[in-house]
């Protein structure tokens, strides 16, 4: 496989992640939002949100967990929550599209970085696309099931799928030879454009046919 870490990626990688966290960040606090939670509600909503899936990938990696030895993230995390916050309370209607926008952004980011650390850390491809999808769903769906909403993973619309696509394409795009930070964009493009065609469209990995009236 191609060389998907150069020497002089650490920055850029980093900044890649900072702003997938962000993202992620905001899309929990538009939520916090929506059911009218306190500050420390908010907070603890952004954070979950935004380092849920990273957190878990790590664990299953049996690395560092990467917030802990970067606070970094945690100050991104405040900083989208703060930003968002003034931004609402500026609005009078609650902007359900940024938050399906935002959590789209924030999953495209999440799971190429998320296959990209596990290609890192030496498994195969199959387990990177895995760890990937893990890192971009995880966050949003400890976000749904702390608000007892249907978590979006789970609603029809192309939301794993997505993340499965993108993190294949990533990886042959490594296999192929092309340099990482192309092969790295191709998959976010890939992972957003199919999530927000799915939600443009309603597409859905049907299996059961919908129930029927008698």
């Amino acid at each position: 496989m191609g060389d998907f870490l150069p020497d002089n990626a650490s920055d850029w990688l980093h900044w890649i992640d900072l702003l997938g966290v962000a993202v992620f960040a905001i899309s929990g606090t538009l939520m916090a939002h929506k059911k009218h939670m306190d500050g420390i509600g908010v907070i603890v909503l952004a954070t979950v949100t935004a380092i849920g899936g990273g957190t878990l990938r790590d664990l299953i990696l049996d690395v560092p967990v990467f917030w802990v030895s970067d606070n970094s993230y945690l100050y991104a995390i405040l900083l989208a929550a703060l930003i968002t916050i003034i931004w609402i309370r500026r609005s009078d209607r609650f902007p359900l599209r940024f938050l399906l926008h935002a959590d789209a952004i924030g999953l495209a980011f999440f799971n190429i970085m998320g296959a990209q650390k596990a290609l890192s850390m030496g498994v195969s491809p199959v387990v990177a696309v895995m760890m990937g999808t893990m890192s971009g769903v995880f966050g949003g769906l400890l976000r749904d099931v702390i608000c007892r909403e249907i978590p979006l993973v789970l609603k029809g619309e192309l939301y794993a799928t997505a993340c499965i696509i993108g993190g294949i394409l990533y990886t042959l795009c490594l296999y192929v030879g092309m340099a990482s930070h192309w092969s790295m964009a191709a998959g976010i493009l890939v992972t957003l454009t199919i999530r927000l065609l799915a939600m443009r469209y309603h597409w859905q990995l049907t299996v059961f046919h919908p129930p029927t009236n008698h």
